[in-house]
């Protein structure tokens, strides 16, 4: 079954409410009529989709000009922006800025900062992304045995504030997957610990571990062991940056787990930081003023750096990571904001793109887009500078957010994609491998029945890739990034 497509005019305007190709074969017009039809009767509501070739024609499309919520398809402008911007191998950096020396003691005889530029991936679980504690471990091999002073921050964006975006709906502070952003970022914003029964009755709980280290020392234990094996503990977080955990956890119970957002990562960071030196043998006096030196000029004496902006951004989209998102933009768009990824959407699709981002995430009501709009960003940003390898920073099928499309559902690699969800919010965008050339997919439902769509939306996925083939392997050209982009 051939997919043939129509060049349409750049008056997208004009377009009525539902249209399809004239010489679209009749055979995949009946079967696109009939899912949407059925898509329509299982979930009503506001839908908007828009079916375009590689080269840029369209195949098929319901409502492709109504500017709906997309969701955390919004991740794919962000990452588009950023790449533009920044470059494929961008990457954050965390350091210890200081002026001055090593004494014969083993003291650092000056003034000194932390600079922190808003990495998620620092100081997370199991090493996969940089330390504090590689920070510290530079200082010990310079032979710094104890610092004074305390904790100075610093960031080179200039701002140090770490908040909840003013864009996200009130609701969402506190989630776990609405954390703080700014540029004291350490565990994504999310901290975790585990606890266990002590081994003596009415004491405390004691700590099997926490990410990031140290944050712990914030947490008040008010609970207790008590006999048997039974768990009601609550964690209770305080707008001063502390936490409470209160209640009971049974002698014999197993350990129990628990993740909060931080009021206050300004503290957790300065207690983190404390473990880290602790651990590399190095003593901190916190209350004794760090030397003068006559100067307050800090430079570089040790530094740890993300990976690159690629993977950053393929964990992110992979992941809908929403801390990830924000930080791109806030790295990339500096004071810009959002308009400038605007700018950036208007500027590949052209002037008649319909888009107002709020946000960097799609966690903001107030994004909107039209499907045409995101289905044309997806074709005609790969061939724009910087921006060839976009199609492989999302995620395939089989994959994160994706993990329903796997090879069951879909060929391996066929698809590469982007999902949104919010309360009545379900969306889908991206690169479909066809053994006819690649079409580019973006639906977006805005609704009350959002999982009747979300099925929806991965069915006409299946639909259109049933027989597809790898877009990796498909797309070894610079229009589309090739194999160099998906090894990042």
């Amino acid at each position: 079954m051939s997919l043939r497509t129509c060049t349409f005019a750049l008056a997208l305007a004009a377009l009525p409410a539902h249209a399809a190709a004239q010489t679209v074969p009749v055979e995949v017009t009946r079967a696109l009529e009939t899912w949407y039809a059925q898509a329509q009767r299982s979930a009503p509501g506001q839908w908007g989709v828009a079916i375009v070739s590689a080269d840029g024609r369209l195949v098929w499309a319901a409502n492709p000009n109504e500017a709906l919520v997309p969701a955390s398809t919004t991740k794919i402008f962000t990452t588009g922006f950023a790449r533009s911007v920044l470059g494929g191998e961008a990457r954050i950096s965390t350091r210890v800025l200081g002026t001055g020396y090593v004494n014969a003691q083993g003291v650092w005889v000056g003034p000194w900062a932390l600079e922190l530029n808003g990495d998620p991936t620092l100081d997370r679980a199991a090493g996969s992304g940089p330390s504090l504690r590689a920070l510290a471990a530079q200082l010990r091999a310079m032979g710094v045995r104890e610092l004074h002073g305390p904790l100075r921050l610093q960031s080179a964006t200039g701002s140090t504030a770490t908040a909840v975006p003013t864009a996200w709906e009130d609701r969402y502070p506190g989630q776990l997957y609405a954390p703080p952003v700014g540029a004291v970022s350490l565990h994504e914003n999310v901290m975790s610990f585990t606890v266990r029964p002590s081994a003596r009755l009415g004491a405390p709980p004691e700590v099997v571990w926490a990410v990031p280290a140290g944050w712990d020392a914030l947490v008040r234990m008010e609970a207790r062991t008590v006999e048997g094996a039974r768990t009601k503990l609550r964690l209770e977080p305080f707008p001063d940056g502390s936490w409470a955990l209160t209640g009971t956890i049974g002698l014999w119970a197993r350990p129990a787990g628990f993740a909060s957002i931080p009021a206050r990562p300004d503290r957790v960071l300065e207690h983190a930081w404390a473990a880290a030196l602790s651990r590399q043998g190095i003593r901190w006096e916190r209350t004794t003023p760090a030397p003068a030196l006559g100067t307050d000029r800090l430079v570089p004496i040790a530094q740890v750096a993300s990976a690159s902006l690629d993977t950053l951004a393929s964990e992110m989209n992979r992941r809908s990571l929403n801390i990830g998102a924000e930080m791109l933009l806030r790295w990339a768009a500096g004071s810009g904001g959002a308009e400038r990824v605007n700018s950036h959407v208007r500027d590949v699709v052209g002037p008649t793109a319909r888009i107002h981002l709020a946000d960097g995430s799609g966690l903001s009501p107030r994004d909107r887009v039209a499907a045409l709009t995101q289905a044309l960003y997806l074709v005609r940003a790969p061939r724009s500078a910087g921006l060839a390898a976009l199609p492989l920073l999302l995620p395939r099928n089989g994959t994160g957010t994706l993990r329903g499309l796997g090879r069951g559902a879909l060929p391996h690699g066929a698809m590469r994609a982007k999902t949104g969800t919010l309360d009545n919010v379900s969306a889908l965008a991206g690169y479909v491998g066809r053994r006819d050339g690649i079409i580019v997919v973006s639906t977006i439902y805005n609704g009350k029945r959002m999982r009747s769509a979300k099925r929806a939306q991965w069915e006409l996925f299946r639909l259109l890739g049933a027989n597809g083939i790898d877009i990796a392997a498909a797309t070894a050209t610079p229009q589309f990034g090739g194999e160099e982009a998906e090894r990042r």
